[in-house]
């Protein structure tokens, strides 16, 4: 109903007392302002400024509508500045997406990294699988995700770009009483015999079930577990075996071994994901990424 500029101009009014300050201040002519301020008028049903001898003050009316343009100028400005900042990288909101491991230590440190850097910057964090963090990345309600190809490969997402960040080993983890627990390197043909404790992923096949294959046996048995806690817990009280990436070491309890596997191909790609316009704050958290992963 009301443009800004008419607003602007309303205020101006008011805080010099006349329309020929305010022409001079906003660098109109006293005409103009006077053929904006009677449209203003018609717009708000009435007149807004009483017309004196020397000057003008407001009405009750123009009292009103000075209350709520005061505010409007106020949010305006205060929006345009937290865009700015936005987009120069040094503040505003940074939504944030990763897969459950990624956030044991990758993504906190790299974020610890960023909050120094950029302490304006406010993150908001969200988990999950990295399906959901693609579908989010394309509804532009993340700005950055730290996504994986495991267990069952990268979906496309359109208007995302990707970029690897490492390849993250695939380790066994067994209880420390296991009989294979002492090896340094197992053969996934020695635990054929073996429970599977694995998330359900519906029908697609996994990096589990290819190795498997590839070592020519399918997995007596799948117990299907969708967290990490969960997988401790069963592989702890000798209720099956799991594979873990290497970047889940850190949350392993005490009474579990991690063991590599002799198969190269049990490895996953970290990657991070971005829309097709990132913001720079976060490709400055991609940069905090790279400088995060552990050195093997």
């Amino acid at each position: 109903m009301f443009e800004v500029d008419a607003l602007r101009l309303l205020v101006t009014v008011a805080e010099t007392g006349s329309f020929t300050a305010a022409a001079a201040r906003l660098s109109y002519t006293q005409s103009a302002v006077s053929r904006r301020i009677a449209t203003l008028e018609q717009r708000a049903g009435g007149a807004l400024f009483e017309r004196l001898p020397r000057g003008v003050r407001l009405t009750p009316a123009g009292r009103a509508l000075h209350r709520h343009a005061v505010e409007v100028l106020d949010r305006l400005s205060r929006a345009g500045h937290e865009l700015a900042v936005l987009h120069a990288g040094r503040g505003g909101l940074l939504h944030v997406g990763a897969f459950a491991t990624a956030n044991i230590s990758l993504l906190p440190t790299a974020l610890r990294a960023l909050e120094e850097a950029r302490p304006q910057v406010e993150v908001v964090a969200v988990e999950g699988p990295t399906d959901a963090l693609l579908r989010r990345l394309v509804d532009a309600t993340l700005d950055i995700a730290v996504v994986s190809d495991y267990p069952s490969g990268l979906p496309s997402a359109d208007g995302v770009t990707t970029t690897v960040l490492c390849e993250d080993e695939l380790l066994v983890v067994l209880p420390r009483a296991h009989r294979l627990a002492g090896a340094t390197t197992l053969d996934l043909r020695e635990l054929r015999d073996e429970a599977w404790l694995q998330s359900a992923y519906g029908d697609r096949p996994t990096m589990l079930d290819d190795a498997c294959a590839r070592a020519g046996f399918t997995p007596r048995k799948i117990i299907r577990i969708a967290e990490w806690a969960g997988k401790f817990g069963y592989a702890a009280a000798g209720l099956g075996v799991a594979l873990v990436p290497s970047l889940a070491a850190p949350a392993v309890p005490d009474s579990l071994v991690l063991r590599r596997l002799s198969d190269p191909a049990l490895r996953r790609t970290v990657q991070v994901a971005l829309p097709a316009t990132p913001l720079p704050a976060a490709l400055e958290l991609r940069a905090r990424l790279h400088d995060a992963v552990p050195h093997r």
